[in-house]
């Protein structure tokens, strides 16, 4: 069970800060967009289908559109059917409503994900990791907060728990960045 209850963690912020990155539970724009910056960097420019794992508002799919990436399927999945709505009012792309931890998902060259485990308890970010690595044919790519920290909130990953999790799903490749932002991390899991 979550540490706490998703849903209200993200309607009240959406209530609070309407379409904004606050409005996913980001500091400020310039945080989301500095993850987003950091995860471009592990992806190539070229991909054939790309899926955002907790798209949110589909914040990636629009911060996209402003790289030279060139992304011919994009599908973002949000738990949440208001985000989800949104989402697709914002974008005019497939996006679906699943739990990412325990529903099929479909098949891409390329899973991300941006801060949607941060309030995962870490076996449900275990989970979450390993269906989208297993969704995936190239790599899953994703930030999560970074350390040894315990909160009642938010779920910080060290870096044992982030190679054993590597180790567990036999992963080929691993590459880390963690000198961007304290306490933020971005882990990708290749398969080749």
């Amino acid at each position: 069970m979550p540490r706490i209850d998703s849903k209200k963690f993200y309607l009240s912020a959406i209530d609070k800060h309407g379409l904004s990155p606050q409005g996913v539970n980001w500091i400020s724009q310039e945080t989301q967009d500095l993850r987003f910056k950091i995860l471009l960097e592990l992806l190539p420019t070229n991909i054939n289908t790309l899926v955002d794992a907790g798209c949110g508002f589909a914040d990636f799919y629009m911060y996209l559109q402003n790289t030279q990436h060139c992304i011919k399927k994009y599908i973002g999945i949000d738990s949440l059917a208001a985000m989800c709505t949104i989402a697709v009012q914002e974008t005019s792309q497939e996006i679906i409503q699943a739990d990412i931890t325990k529903d099929a998902l479909p098949q891409a060259d390329y899973y991300v994900c941006s801060g949607a485990m941060n309030i995962l308890n870490p076996f449900e970010a275990h989970l979450f990791i390993r269906n989208c690595f297993k969704a995936s044919s190239k790599a899953f790519i994703f930030n999560t907060l970074y350390g040894d920290k315990q909160s009642n909130t938010y779920n910080y990953m060290s870096m044992a728990q982030i190679q054993a999790i590597a180790k567990d799903l036999h992963v080929k490749r691993l590459e880390i960045k963690d000198n961007y932002m304290k306490n933020d991390i971005t882990v990708a899991f290749f398969h080749v």
